[in-house]
């Protein structure tokens, strides 16, 4: 039974009628490979540390073919796949017990080389599995001194009628080499065969992971051949650059142009017309986060498309749904044409950033005018916060308003995918995750996207000093499978446009990483150096280092790590400080992040414990990967590590480090071991600038005496004397008031002065205004 490969050929442009042949086909190809998979092998491989697989390469700048793109990447790729089968199940499935479960072969079919499998399952198990997870079938359960002789992976295709789900497994044979296409023959999957042919034969199934992501992430890289931007992804380097972009260039109408201007620096000005001059691509990076700003930054991205020269002939162009309670407005002509807007983000918690921020402060149109869209938000686990906007609320929504007599009030599925698909359409701008908008709803929509808005591209597109995607395959990883679209086009000499002002962090906590990271070049906006209430003691920020010595451990089959003495001194910390600031008992003010999963579990039944219930309320706890695209008004975070041998794993990755750093308004709180970390250069420099600014503090136990009353009294920060710019101004102000007193004393005769205090007023408050 051959594999063929698909695509490849360094053809060209754009996608053919047969398109989605050629999809499926690729895909055939992926199933294939992956279920041919022996489990068992693969768990074994990645413990006894196996000498690097043959036929990988390092992923390199420019490519001169898509034949040579798909030989470098497609390997690293399916290293990636089995790094992801071996790490197996997420916390969450453990935490909820999830196990071998039984099942019973219903009905099995052959097609195109596939055995299709429909398997009798309890409804528990069926509601726990998703299209595209991964399972494994076997005739006995794997336990210690048990040799399993029959068994293979399986793919859930659909979950399908009350108590079955429909599988796709692959028993030919194992595609052990790329390159060839002839599966070798295999007694377990034989056997395994043998099974699925006997109607109610039993099975043992465990679920081990979803394969959604990797799968649509192989989809994407072979469908390079056909993208028009082909060539450029390649090369990376743009043909005929040397023309005149500004001739090009797409025009903003000018009261939306006034507004920019007004309310953008000199690099987000640089940046909007750097994407407007288009240009193929545009590379823009951030010195760190710019949401305070990003709605400033968007409009013309909506409000000007290419189809704005569609006109309308007279009057109104149509009714359109607009605002989150679903009532239509009218929209006017001088409104001209309403593009349909896409905006992605790599996380869950990412994108409902931004939903929040769009449904607060809404949109400008071309003319500067604030309105309101129409929007949804689709995907999984969203924020209660954008819940009125979430896809599965607006569907309920709508079929609370449907008169159900006449079909005895049944719901089919085909009258979901019906609603569904009016909401996409519907809507003028639809928010999802990176990798659910490859979903096949979109396949449905009657109207395509005019416009396409990545956020947070650094985990996609990979910003150089922030995160990238995650690698999970070291092998992957070393040979530069992590090296994003953004790093390899700025390592080819593609230009980039550098986002120099940051917009969010008070300045003591700028400084470092602006230093550390970009060069120095970071400037701070204005109204960050505002004084907040809990700057009145020196431990509680702007910035900080507390060295806790604490010990690390691993759970037992993890590769996690946590520190049970920095989740005891962080629960303490946050506790002392919500109790004096209220305003900071809130998940919205406050969160603590590490680089660990497990800890960050911890973390949550440490403040579960403390708060009970109402602990997500109180305090937002997550990975820092997870809180990439997010920020806070204080920011503590576990660096988890600590032993003597000085290894800190992926915290010394400075990209994950300058993330970390970077997600807090006004006050960072680094809890840490410092003798651990100081081996690292990057670390070893927070600590040293903690020290040079007096906020390293060392914290031994018990750690409760770190906050008794005397302690804090000497971590008091006294007010600062004025800066002497501001006591010349100030000496400036005094005398030109004297020299106005004395003309009033000439003109007025004794009159007294009744409105001047020459007290040096609360000049200096920390920092400018708001």
């Amino acid at each position: 039974m051959a594999v063929d490969k698909s695509g490849g050929g360094g053809g060209g442009g754009g996608a053919s009628s047969s398109s989605s042949g050629v999809a499926a086909s690729t895909m055939d190809r992926f199933h294939k490979i992956v279920l041919s998979w022996d489990y068992v092998r693969l768990v074994a491989d990645s413990k006894g540390g196996q000498q690097q697989a043959k036929g990988l390469g390092r992923v390199k700048n420019t490519y001169a073919s898509v034949a040579e793109y798909l030989a470098v990447f497609e390997p690293l790729l399916f290293e990636e796949v089995k790094a992801q089968i071996v790490q197996g199940r997420s916390d969450e499935e453990e935490e909820a017990g999830q196990d071998w479960q039984k099942g019973i072969v219903a009905s099995c079919t052959e097609s195109e080389g596939f055995h299709k499998v429909s398997m009798a399952v309890l409804d528990d198990f069926r509601e726990m599995v998703s299209e595209n997870d991964l399972l494994l079938l076997s005739k006995e359960k794997f336990e210690e001194g048990v040799t399993p002789s029959a068994y293979a992976f399986a793919l859930v295709e659909q979950r399908g009628g009350r108590e079955t789900i429909s599988l796709r497994t692959f028993v030919a044979g194992e595609i052990k080499n790329l390159n060839v296409a002839k599966p070798v023959s295999c007694s377990r999957l034989q056997r395994i065969a043998s099974i699925f042919s006997t109607t109610e034969s039993f099975l043992w199934i465990l679920k081990i992971c979803s394969l959604s992501t990797i799968m649509r992430e192989f989809s994407g890289m072979h469908s390079v051949a056909s993208l028009p931007f082909k060539d450029l992804i390649l090369s990376a380097s743009e043909k005929n650059s040397g023309g005149n972009d500004q001739n090009r260039a797409w025009n903003v109408p000018e009261p939306l142009m006034d507004y920019l201007k007004t309310n953008l620096n000199d690099s987000q000005l640089d940046a909007v017309n750097a994407g407007l001059s288009r240009r193929s691509f545009v590379l823009i990076q951030s010195s760190c986060d710019r949401h305070a700003h990003w709605m400033k930054a968007s409009p013309w991205l909506i409000g000007v498309n290419p189809r704005d020269l569609i006109m309308p002939v007279d009057g109104d162009d149509g009714f359109y749904p607009t605002g989150n309670e679903l009532k239509p407005e009218v929209v006017s002509s001088n409104r001209k044409y309403r593009a349909h807007v896409l905006v992605c983000a790599p996380s869950n918690s990412a994108l409902d950033e931004i939903v929040l921020r769009v449904l607060q402060t809404g949109i400008r149109d071309e003319n500067n005018n604030t309105y309101n869209p129409k929007i949804v938000r689709i995907g999984l686990k969203a924020h209660h916060s954008v819940k009125a906007v979430s896809m599965d609320y607006l569907i309920q929504q709508k079929l609370s308003g449907v008169d159900r007599s006449s079909d005895g009030g049944r719901r089919g599925a085909g009258e979901y995918d019906r609603i569904r698909s009016s909401i996409l359409d519907e809507a003028a701008i639809v928010f999802s995750t990176l990798s659910f908008s490859g979903s096949s709803i979109f396949s449905r929509m009657a109207r395509a996207f005019d416009v396409v808005i990545i956020d947070e591209a650094a985990q996609a597109v990979g910003d150089p000093v922030q995160l990238p995607a995650t690698v999970i395959s070291s092998t992957a990883q070393k040979l530069g499978y992590g090296t994003s679209l953004f790093k390899r086009f700025q390592a080819a000499g593609f230009p980039v446009q550098m986002l120099k002002i940051q917009y969010r962090m008070h300045p003591e906590i700028s400084i470092f990483p602006s230093k550390e990271f970009y060069e120095g070049v970071l400037e701070d906006g204005e109204g960050l150096s505002k004084k907040r209430p809990w700057h009145s003691y020196s431990c509680f920020g702007p910035f900080c280092f507390f060295d806790v010595d604490g010990t690390e451990s691993q759970p037992s089959g993890s590769g996690s790590w946590v520190n049970e003495d920095e989740v005891e001194f962080i629960t303490l910390l946050y506790h002392q400080m919500a109790m004096r600031y209220p305003e900071l008992k809130s998940s919205s003010q406050v969160a603590v992040i590490s680089p660990y999963r497990h800890q960050v579990k911890l973390l949550k039944d440490h403040f579960r414990s403390t708060f009970g219930d109402q602990s997500k309320e109180v305090i937002d706890v997550n990975t820092v990967d997870g809180f990439q695209g997010r920020e806070k008004e204080v920011v503590i975070f576990s660096c988890v590590r600590c032993n003597k041998e000085q290894k800190i794993g992926f915290v010394s990755d400075f990209r994950r480090m300058n993330v970390a750093i970077t997600r807090a308004r006004s006050a960072v709180l680094v809890v840490g071991s410092a003798s651990t970390l100081k081996e690292d250069k990057h670390w070893n420099n927070l600590v040293e600038s903690a020290k040079e600014r007096g906020r390293y503090f060392q914290v031994p136990k018990p750690f409760t005496a770190f906050f008794v009353d005397d302690k804090l009294k000497t971590m008091k920060v006294e007010r600062a004397p004025p800066e002497p710019r501001t006591v010349q101004a100030l000496e400036s102000i005094n005398e030109a008031v004297v020299g106005q007193e004395l003309m009033d004393v000439d003109d007025a005769g004794d009159q007294e002065d009744e409105g001047y205090d020459d007290d040096p007023v609360e000049a200096d408050d920390g920092g400018g205004d708001d």
